[in-house]
């Protein structure tokens, strides 16, 4: 038997692959790394005008000031006050949106009826209308009920806006569970939330992981609706970053804004660092067709 030719290793095709995802990432990484190494470097070399050298005498001097002594404004304590605003707000809004999302999109997934769809694509509307469209009416009925600019107002506002984006994850996800399993739990005669709380959402870790992780990356990245809703006590980190790169108290410190930017940003590399496999795999499962 005359064995099967195999193709060479490294052919001319898979080599221009690895060409092309090498310059991709590089494309993409050299802004991370011009920030990375002027965060490490006194003024002293900022000054010079080399942004693309390496640092001489690198230093985390940035880095410490950024975090305890650069100034918001009237006061210099840095990006650490957001730290705790920024965890306090995104963690109650993301487990929030994300279980009320799976709820709604079983509920849509489940509804067998001619408005079932009708009801997805006026959710779905919800999507493409711009904070912008919303801000005003918002803050108008946050105000008539006494939540604006306070904490359970901010969670409130990012809770609303994020539940027809993950509604619309969630019932694209279950649609392709089979009926079977929700019939054969009614037959035995668990309720609606029984099946969907002790049956659906055990089977749903994959979408579960994608979702929260979109929502905890959106969340914590949000500047506009902090800045808007939630008052001075809860400014999150990207509101104190702002405050920080606009401050007008002195000499400008290129390396303290390329410091606090970092900070703001590692909460949410971690967790892609700790979850990316799942949300990889929920991705590869077809978590988020349509």
């Amino acid at each position: 038997m005359i064995a099967a030719a195999q193709k060479p290793p490294f052919g001319p095709a898979r080599i221009g692959l690895y060409i092309f995802l090498v310059v991709s990432a590089i494309f993409f990484l050299l802004p991370l790394l011009v920030v990375v190494m002027n965060s490490l470097k006194p003024m002293e070399e900022i000054r010079q005008g080399n942004l693309l050298a390496f640092p001489v005498n690198p230093n985390f001097d940035a880095w410490i000031a950024a975090w305890k002594t650069a100034c918001t404004g009237l006061e210099c304590a840095g990006v650490r006050p957001g730290l705790w605003n920024s965890i306090k707000i995104t963690l109650p809004a993301v487990v929030i949106s994300t279980l009320a999302g799976a709820l709604n999109g079983y509920a849509l997934a489940q509804w067998k009826s001619r408005h079932a769809n009708m009801t997805m694509f006026l959710i779905t509307v919800g999507l493409f209308i711009p904070y912008q469209a919303m801000l005003y009416p918002t803050v108008k009925i946050l105000s008539n009920v006494g939540l604006f600019r306070t904490y359970l107002g901010i969670v409130f506002v990012h809770v609303i806006y994020g539940l027809p984006y993950t509604t619309l994850l969630f019932r694209n996800f279950y649609v392709g569970v089979p009926d079977e399993i929700s019939r054969a739990a009614r037959m035995e005669g668990a309720s609606f939330l029984r099946t969907f709380w002790s049956i659906i959402l055990p089977i749903s870790t994959n979408i579960l992981v994608v979702v929260a992780i979109l929502q905890f990356t959106g969340i914590w990245n949000d500047y506009l609706l902090g800045l808007i809703f939630a008052g001075n006590d809860n400014l999150p980190m990207t509101v104190q970053l702002t405050n920080i790169v606009n401050n007008t108290r002195g000499a400008a410190n290129p390396n303290i804004n390329m410091a606090a930017a970092l900070i703001t940003a590692i909460p949410t590399l971690v967790v892609y660092f700790l979850s990316g496999r799942y949300f990889v795999r929920g991705i590869a499962a077809g978590a988020v067709k349509g």
